[in-house]
């Protein structure tokens, strides 16, 4: 006879401690601007990937405040948003001092608040439309349940690669 407590108890203890179960943390988030994807990487390997709008001007890298572009390079994931005007929200480490540094050279700030978020808050309706164009002010933006699988992978300090 089958104790079934006992085999509940087991199945849990396998499931929490398997490869597959410690897989679903990123160790690194990859962004392909050209290709419009983001990619939770862990150990090297692509586990999850998720179609992204951009800026509204996507080209190159993001030069000054209220240009529209998405920065390219790489900054870390610094801090999760439960209370932002979009669904969920990661906050990017743009600017970076290089960034700063070029944007004072040439006269402009550099801007910043620059997010991986989901939809803005009470218009998830439209998010199958809206992830077919780039409409951010330079953010990357995902469908709302994405987002909280991306908010469930990925702890403050993961590193980010945002490439053209």
């Amino acid at each position: 006879m089958c104790n079934w407590k006992g085999a509940i108890v087991l199945t849990t203890a396998i499931l929490a401690s398997s490869p597959a179960q410690a897989s679903l943390k990123a160790d690194r988030v990859i962004v392909n601007k050209a290709e419009r994807q983001l990619l939770l990487m862990r150990r090297g390997k692509v586990f999850k990937q998720f179609k992204v709008a951009l800026g509204g001007k996507p080209v190159g890298h993001k030069q000054r405040e209220g240009d529209q572009r998405t920065p390219e390079g790489r900054y870390l994931l610094d801090e999760k948003k439960a209370d932002s005007a979009f669904y969920k929200a990661i906050h990017i480490s743009y600017p970076s001092e290089r960034d700063r540094l070029r944007a004072r050279r040439e006269g402009s700030r550099p801007g910043g608040a620059i997010m991986i978020h989901g939809q803005k808050n009470g218009f998830a309706w439209l998010d199958l439309i809206a992830q077919n164009l780039d409409w951010t002010r330079g953010c990357i933006a995902v469908r709302n349940e994405e987002m909280d699988e991306i908010w469930a992978a990925v702890d403050a300090g993961t590193p980010i690669q945002i490439n053209p």
